[in-house]
This record gives structure tokens, C-alpha cells and sequence, in this order.
């Protein structure tokens, strides 16, 4: 599925990976995370990590316990955290916000996949097909 260069992973789909009512998304979501793990293309920033673990330990209390939790950070998150805060991102941020009227969260996501140079964005949040620059998005459920 990635096949061209770095792939930037959005947090919907370390969500649908857990979520058994969408058996069919959720397979393809274990899939994609799998194959750009294994193959080193794939690529996350801290706020992926930091809104899966809302969902899973907050707002779906006891969807994930704190054990599971610990294991997904080491084995899932750790290989693909590239990209961290900075002004540098939050700066690329706030002009992606006004440039393409972008959520604040979707102009940080936009800003990660840019700044790790990742040729494809896999979300459902924005609109397939989208470009920005060099980067690509693609809705891996389409």
C-alpha cells in the first residue's frame, strides 16, 4: 500500500485498529500500520500518539488498559515516532491553517507529514486526493 517513499499514519487509523465494530476497517487499518512498519516507510508525530491515547484510555474508558497501553507505545508507537513539537511545527501549522482553512489539529498533522517528507498522508479527515505541496492524501478505506 505505500510503495513511494515515507507515509505519514493519521491517528483514525490506530483507532479503527481497535475497534471491533468495523471488523473490515479494522483489518485493513492492522494491515496498512503492518506492512509500514515492517517495510520502515511509516511515520507519526506526538500528537498521533497523544490523541490515541485519549480515545482508547479517556473517552473509551477500558478499551485499552494501562499494561496494553505501555505495550503499544513500545512495540507500535516507538518505531514510527518521527516527528516532534517545535516552533518550526507549529509555526508550518499556522500557515497551512490560513493558507488552506484547515483545523488547527488537521494543519498539525499536515505540518508532521511535511516536515518528515512523507509523500502520502493515509487519513479520512481530509479530502482524498488533497495535495499540499509533495504530500499526498489518501483515504487508505476508499
Amino acid at each position: 500500500m505505500s510503495g513511494k517513499g515515507k507515509v505519514f499514519l493519521d491517528t483514525n487509523l490506530f483507532i479503527y485498529s481497535y475497534d471491533d465494530r468495523d471488523p473490515i476497517k479494522r483489518s485493513m487499518a492492522r494491515e496498512l500500520i503492518r506492512t509500514v512498519t515492517f517495510d520502515r516507510t511509516g511515520v507519526i508525530s506526538y500528537q498521533v500518539v497523544q490523541e490515541f491515547f485519549h480515545v482508547l484510555l479517556v473517552k473509551a474508558a477500558g478499551k485499552l488498559n494501562t499494561e496494553d497501553a505501555q505495550q503499544v507505545l513500545a512495540t507500535v508507537f516507538r518505531p514510527l515516532l518521527a516527528v516532534h513539537s517545535s516552533v518550526a511545527l507549529f509555526g508550518d501549522a499556522i500557515h497551512l491553517q490560513k493558507r488552506h482553512r484547515l483545523s488547527w489539529y488537521d494543519s498539525l498533522i499536515v505540518a508532521a507529514a511535511q516536515q518528515s517528507g512523507c509523500a502520502i498522508l493515509y487519513t479520512e479527515d481530509l479530502q482524498h486526493g488533497q495535495r499540499f505541496g509533495d504530500l499526498v492524501v489518501t483515504n487508505p478505506f476508499r
